[in-house]
């Protein structure tokens, strides 16, 4: 037998085993680490320097100050900020940007006020709420759905539901100044559920606040990107949202009305009833094209019976000819047998009559009597008990458990990450179900095109690319020339209304269009009857009047929220008021005049609609004003706005661009056609003789005197023409001589012209109409 000390290698063998490190090698150690620790420390927290400019670490500064950089500059038509007004016109690109960001943090029904971090000029140019409005999403709809039933029961008891006013201030009432009055004004009560303190009681403390459990465990900190909640709170949310949700858990419900049959029936060009129809995905295969073949040939045998769309959706390689681009979809789920209990005092598991009933009818069954074979004398030994029988059947939390093991996304998991509020569909599970028979066809139409829209999306998405992200506000943040402060939301919607006014009103007057006015609520008109000239001059492009209209409906929004912030609507007319604005953007502004594919969006918005008060409107709850469930039209607006500010940046920069440096085909010759033949030759003739005349004058008058010369010119061909004598008294003689020169010249080419103008009048050949 081989002992334990053979086993040790040779190299091992000659090595004397590792020495304990003495203190001195310790301490040089951790000294080296330190030094490397505070290295990485210096590059990561030290004051950054570029070209010898010290960076220093940027302090919020006081929302005062902004409020008195924005006060003194006013509309801009003080000659202090003379200087300013190049900047101003400059920041009219990123308008849009600085308006999305504005709705995207709107204050929502449930809060009184919203304080936001913003990002601003130092010369009050333009102000951009530096946030992103990250939510919990379970929290997030159980909010929605406490908004919901509020909104109903105030609709149900209140008699006389009064809408506010549109548009909420006149046309020539400039924007409030916040503090002044709004600062000072308490806010009405928001809209918020009375939540019972036993019942809601692991939700009671922060369900309304604006960013909730942010300094808690269950949000990973200040950044509020990841969650993990609890399965008590998760399943009084679930409670909560439970107007949102649908009670539909069989996915057996969906067979014939999911996507892949909806695909299917897409590329077969067929309509699926109640589903979207689209337009043919083939179109080379007409009906009654198809050549023979041994399948359609007259001596088989012809089955006369059409074939169903369902069967030919179904089945897609079984009843057609061709099918491509089809997609194959489950045809039957394992049945569910989960029924949502709505009685708290039964217990977890439990026998429900509707799929277990119990009958009579094997009772002789039971009550038959076995015969035991008495030989056998089998008895357990003692001390045998069931397994698991000193655990409860079920806990107080099971039967919550099961439940959110059968509820719809997100509520089956406890732990995600946070998304942006704009990203949640509320009501997109509504309209992927069947539309009730009972509705009127102009809301079935609704449900279908917001399907169909639905299924276009999922057919074209593609996986997101991976691209460099260039944070714009960190950049600007990174210069002298912002600075960031945190104030209301409704000061900084009307910031920006007031600084989107005055840069196109600067724009207005430097191209010196003073006839037209530009009112507060973004309307442009005339102030007296125009000219031609004067209306080709004041035509301006889709750019500046897709920024005007943009810039009206935010004026409409944050007017809304001003009107509550003074008292004189309450939170449901606001939240009414909110729900009207995003359904009617296409009356109450002219976008769509500019960008006409926004016409999706507006009729998207009118089926939203629809699928909405569908829903509200029913029971004890009637027709009329009072539905203010305006999250889902706000998204549609959120996501045009998202889409459309880069294209809009383009456009803005370019129109600036031509502000600035002027047009840059000014310096092509244009080719000369039959129109400009006359003043063409004119022209040059005129120029030749200008370039005697400079030529022939010495080097320091030069550019004095060929204006008057210029003028001499022109002078001394009207003399001649009407027939009185030219003469300048003291002019030069050389000069003199080269104005004759040029009137002979002239006077040569148009009598000639004349001439043969009125050979062929007589002769009756074509002419200009002008002659």
């Amino acid at each position: 037998m081989i002992g334990d000390d053979m086993l040790v290698s040779p190299s091992e063998a000659n090595h004397d085993p590792p020495s304990k490190p003495t203190p001195e090698e310790t301490e040089a150690k951790l000294e080296k680490k330190a030094r490397l620790w505070k290295q990485l420390s210096s590059k990561r927290y030290n004051e950054k320097r570029k070209l010898g400019f010290v960076e220093t670490q940027k302090e919020d500064m006081p929302p005062e100050h902004l409020r008195k950089i924005i006060k003194e500059h006013g509309d801009m038509s003080s000659k202090k900020y003379r200087h300013d007004k190049r900047v101003y016109l400059g920041a009219l690109k990123f308008v849009p940007h600085a308006v999305f960001k504005l709705l995207e943090n709107m204050p929502m029904p449930w809060e009184q006020v919203r304080d936001v971090k913003v990002l601003y000029h130092i010369t009050g140019a333009i102000t951009f709420v530096n946030e992103t409005p990250l939510v919990v999403e379970p929290i997030y709809m159980a909010q929605w759905g406490t908004m919901w039933i509020m909104m109903r029961r105030e609709k149900r008891d209140r008699r006389h539901f009064k809408r506010m006013r549109f548009p909420p201030f006149d046309d020539e009432e400039p924007p409030l100044d916040y503090a002044d009055n709004i600062m000072d004004v308490d806010p009405l009560e928001a809209i918020q559920l009375e939540l019972d303190e036993e019942e809601d009681s692991c939700v009671h403390s922060w369900f309304y606040d604006h960013k909730p459990l942010v300094k808690t465990s269950s949000i990973n900190g200040p950044s509020y990107r990841n969650r993990n909640l609890s399965l008590p709170v998760m399943s009084t949310l679930h409670r909560l949202a439970g107007q949102l949700l649908s009670d539909m858990v069989d996915r057996n419900y969906f067979y014939m009305f999911d996507l892949p049959s909806f695909f299917t029936a897409k590329a077969l060009n067929m309509c699926i009833p109640g589903g979207p129809k689209f337009e043919p995905l083939y179109r080379d295969v007409e009906k009654g094209d198809e050549e023979w073949n041994e399948f359609n040939d007259i001596n088989k045998l012809i089955v006369r019976t059409r074939t169903r769309t369902e069967g030919r959706v179904a089945f897609p390689y079984l009843y057609n000819n061709r099918p491509r681009k089809v997609k194959l979809s489950s045809y039957h789920t394992p049945m569910v047998m989960h029924i949502k209990s709505e009685d708290p005092d039964l217990p977890a598991f439990y026998y429900d009559p509707l799929i277990n009933p119990i009958s009579n009818s094997n009772q002789g069954f039971r009550d038959r009597k076995v015969d035991v074979d008495d030989d056998d004398d089998f008895v357990l030994p003692d001390g045998v008990e069931p397994l698991l029988q000193g655990t409860e059947l079920y806990s107080d939390t099971t039967r919550d458990g099961i439940s959110l093991l059968f509820a719809p996304r997100p509520f089956n998991m406890r732990s995600g990450k946070t998304r942006r509020a704009e990203d949640i569909p509320l009501v997109s599970e509504w309209y992927k179900e069947h539309c009730p028979a009972s509705y009127p066809v102009k809301v079935r139409v609704s449900y279908q095109k917001l399907l169909k829209c639905y299924v276009q999306n999922e057919l074209h998405r593609k996986p997101p690319k991976a691209q460099k992200k260039k944070d714009l506000f960190r950049s600007l943040a990174g210069t002298k020339f912002f600075q960031s402060t945190e104030i209301d939301w409704v000061e900084a919607g009307l910031q920006v209304c007031r600084q989107g006014h005055n840069m196109l009103n600067l724009l207005i007057h430097r191209k010196g269009l003073n006839y037209l006015h530009l009112d507060y609520n973004f309307n442009l008109k005339p102030i007296k009857t125009l000219t031609t000239k004067e209306r080709k001059k004041s035509r301006f492009g889709n750019a500046f009047h897709l920024c005007r209209e943009i810039l009206r409906l935010t004026k409409l929004v944050v007017d809304a929220n001003v009107q509550f912030r003074l008292g004189n609507v309450d939170a449901f007319q606001l939240a009414d008021g909110l729900q009207y604005i995003f359904s009617h953007v296409g009356q109450l502004t002219g976008m769509y005049r500019y960008k006409y594919r926004l016409m999706r969006q507006i009729r998207m918005c009118k089926d939203l609609k629809h699928l909405i008060y569908y829903r509200f409107n029913t029971g004890p709850v009637g027709k009329g004003p009072g539905c203010g469930f305006w999250a889902p039209m706000w998204r549609v607006w959120l996501f045009f706005l998202r889409g459309v500010v880069p294209l809009l940046e383009r456009w803005l920069g370019n129109l600036l661009g031509r502000q600035f440096e002027g047009r840059h085909s000014k310096g092509v010759a244009k080719t000369v056609t039959k129109q400009r033949v006359e003043s063409h030759f004119d022209l040059e003739l005129r120029a030749a003789v200008m370039h005697d005349v400079v030529d022939a004058m010495p080097e320091g008058i030069k550019q004095k005197k060929v204006k008057v010369i210029g003028q001499h010119l022109s002078e001394a061909w009207r003399c001649w023409k009407a027939n009185i004598p030219w003469k300048v008294p003291c002019l030069p003689v050389p000069v003199e001589n080269m104005i004759l020169r040029y009137v002979k010249h002239k006077a040569d080419w148009w009598t000639n012209v004349t001439h043969y103008n009125r050979e062929r009048i007589r002769r009756g050949a074509t002419v200009d109409n002008c002659l």
